[in-house]
């Protein structure tokens, strides 16, 4: 300080040749950063370009402070200002530029797998943990380089965060477990992101993220189950989109036993098949088929109808369709829906014996 306020009194020349100099550098900077980001937005709107709208959003932060290190650059090596000044600072400034260019490389990573990742046969699958992952690899590169020039002395450091680190991991221990579930559980492609599961401790939904330490699946009314990676990879997994989406599904339907069993064949199938032209989920193909299936009853027969939906939320909203179509059909064909009926016999008095 006291060097600084001497160079003030002997010869204010000295700071404020400087001040100007960075003045007018980070004025033509701004320039050019302007004309940079506005030609790329304009190349984004033409080509629609996903790359080109991540470059535009990723750079606009770090120019601000690529503009502000390159001004103080040329400013400090261009004045008279002591040694000790014009020696430590452009060490600081590339330190600083290096951290500003390794978050930026860090969210490009993490928008590039976010909207090319499921385009490349063979990768990971797109969810919250392969995102942090690739950011994790950029980030270790980006301290690699920043700690290169230094990597004599920080070798005594290094030695003992190895060794802290044992007690670290034992502490984090359900955590790193949750982890390295969830690395295990995208790695394996057995869930995936859009798949409906269902856990053998009843949690089921739609898979929506697989994060560091859970996986988040959106249930058919619209809540969300969090569920530990750890759980989920130790649980019994029932996955209802694969090996394909499609599955197939029944409609047991009674009629009375003076009903003719070829007749009512012949209109379900009749309905089922109409209906598959018609109803939103329900497919043509396989063909749907009819069997007396569960069969005779108390007090009716029973019939199943087969067919196959293109997922598992469609069960629900066909089966309902279906109900409503066989309903009417059956009423036009004068087919009777059976209602619960009992025969009582009764004994005459002089039947029972007495003593």
């Amino acid at each position: 300080m006291d060097a600084i306020r001497r160079i003030l009194i002997d010869n204010p020349m000295e700071v404020f040749r400087p001040l100007a100099i960075f003045a007018a550098i980070f004025a033509v900077g701004w320039l050019v950063r302007r004309l940079m980001l506005r030609a790329l937005g304009a190349w984004t709107e033409r080509s629609q370009s996903r790359m080109g709208r991540i470059m535009e959003q990723s750079v606009r932060g770090p120019t601000w402070i690529w503009l502000i290190i390159l001004a103080t650059h040329i400013a400090i090596q261009s004045s008279d200002l002591p040694a000790k000044f014009t020696d430590y600072l452009p060490t600081l400034l590339l330190d600083l530029w290096v951290a500003s260019l390794t978050f930026m490389c860090m969210r490009i990573a993490r928008e590039a797998v976010r909207f090319y990742g499921g385009q490349i046969p063979g990768a990971l699958p797109v969810t919250t943990l392969t995102q942090n992952l690739a950011q994790a690899a950029v980030l270790i590169l980006g301290i690699m380089v920043l700690l290169g020039p230094y990597v004599t002395r920080v070798t005594p450091i290094l030695t003992a965060l190895g060794v802290g680190g044992l007690a670290v991991a034992l502490a984090l221990q359900d955590t790193l477990s949750n982890l390295f579930a969830g690395f295990y559980v995208a790695v394996a492609g057995h869930i995936r992101l859009g798949d409906y599961i269902k856990l053998n401790t009843g949690e089921e939904g739609y898979v929506t993220d697989i994060g560091w330490r859970s996986t988040i699946i959106r249930a058919l009314g619209n809540n969300l189950v969090i569920i530990p990676n750890s759980k989920l990879a130790q649980a019994n997994v029932t996955n209802f989109h694969l090996p394909e989406k499609r599955m197939a599904s029944n409609l047991v339907v009674t009629v009375t036993f003076e009903s003719d069993p070829e007749r009512v064949e012949s209109v379900l199938l009749e309905v089922v098949h109409q209906g598959s032209q018609e109803i939103p989920g329900l497919l043509a193909e396989p063909k749907p088929s009819v069997q007396l299936e569960p069969g005779f009853g108390e007090y009716s027969i029973g019939f199943s109808v087969n067919y196959q939906v293109a997922e598992f939320s469609n069960q629900a909203s066909v089966r309902h369709e279906l109900r409503k179509r066989i309903w009417r059909r059956f009423r036009e064909e004068g087919i009777q829906i059976p209602l619960p009926a009992r025969m009582v016999f009764v004994k005459p008095d002089g039947d029972v014996k007495r003593s």
